[in-house]
């Protein structure tokens, strides 16, 4: 080979080098020192709340980039099945990330996901859906961010029996308790127990007067909670004085199914929510929901771009505050309509 063809080959060597060493966490195996390469991993493409939790940490991980240092990020998602979540994550861990941030399709089966982790020693951080304290011990590099899923279950118990309370035309039959329906989440998930149980303990403690019509599953969705709704609207009619949801989404499609009902506004159950969604937030304002419990994913995503940047960089600043070493835990906010204005401004900044 002439020294000229060598002089071409070595050039395209460090070429595609750095075309790496650039690019994100599906683009090779490659490490350098200045690229942080970060795998973010939801448990589907269809949460509102989800997505907008990880479009906050992409916006927080790229602000904290120096001269010294880039951040790639790669997002994906397991289409609500844990078996194609652990492709995935197996996938970035071959492609070369150095932290993991996962978010569980189901928070009782992480044990693939951690196997994999360990085997490559690449940290996770979980966040949203808390895997249970025996798995999150297996190791030393395994953490969580998120929520406690009782104290949402309180304030919107809470947040719904102060309205009642203020508002004695909510007991539209004057039978002196409230009829109410309950959406849940999903069938066995934990936040989805301890919403459901603690806002309707929180509504006896608050000597609100029930009486249960329905508990219905919608899976977090919209649409399907429209359809649950449809179906009670049509068997009882305008007796249904409360709808308790345990996320804004599903709230927001009992709002449509009143809405496309054909009733006035003025005939709908109260309606409340958790989470803080945009178009809940907007639904409040309307007076079409009463009020919500606001999940505060600008501080969690934020938590977890520093956990991540710290990992990477072996400090331990913020990592020496989290609960047991492990566990950052985000507080819930009330949201009547006496205060929404102030959280709708929080998502225009």
């Amino acid at each position: 080979m002439s020294k000229k063809c060598r002089k071409k080959s070595v050039c395209a060597v460090v070429v595609m080098v750095a075309m790496l060493c650039i690019s994100g966490c599906g683009s090779g195996k490659i490490k350098s020192d200045k690229v942080l390469r970060v795998g973010v991993v939801t448990y589907t493409q269809d949460d509102p709340f989800i997505n907008a939790l990880a479009d906050k940490l992409k916006e927080n991980l790229k602000s904290m980039e120096t001269e010294d240092m880039k951040i790639t990020v790669s997002v994906k998602n397991g289409n609500d099945d844990q078996q194609d979540q652990n492709d995935i994550v197996e996938e970035m861990i071959d492609a070369g990330c150095d932290v993991l941030c996962v978010n569980l399709v189901d928070r009782t089966a992480p044990s693939r996901i951690i196997r994999l982790a360990k085997q490559n020693d690449i940290p996770i951080i979980f966040f949203n859906r808390e895997p249970v304290w025996e798995d999150l011990m297996q190791w030393e590099d395994l953490y969580y961010v998120g929520c406690d899923a009782e104290q949402s279950g309180v304030m919107q118990g809470e947040i719904a029996a102060d309205y009642i309370k203020n508002h004695p035309e909510v007991d539209k039959n004057q039978d002196g308790e409230i009829q109410y329906v309950l959406l849940e989440g999903e069938a066995g998930h934990q936040d989805a127990i301890s919403r459901t149980d603690f806002s309707v303990k929180t509504l006896i403690e608050k000597e609100v007067n029930l009486e249960k019509l329905s508990y219905q599953f919608a899976d977090w969705n919209r649409g399907q909670a429209e359809n649950r709704m449809n179906r009670l609207i049509s068997q009882y009619k305008d007796g249904i004085e409360l709808v308790i949801s345990n996320n804004d989404e599903m709230a927001l499609g009992a709002v449509e199914a009143y809405r496309k009902a054909g009733y006035e506004q003025a005939e709908w159950p109260v309606i409340f929510g958790i989470d803080g969604l945009d178009d809940a937030l907007e639904a409040i304002k309307a007076g079409e929901m009463q009020g919500t419990v606001y999940n505060d994913k600008e501080d969690q995503a934020l938590q977890i771009a520093k956990l991540v940047v710290e990992i990477f960089r072996g400090e331990d600043v913020n990592r020496n505050k989290l609960k047991e070493g492990r566990y950052y835990v985000s507080e819930y906010q009330p949201v009547y309509s006496s205060n929404v204005e102030d959280f709708i401004k929080r998502q225009t900044r």
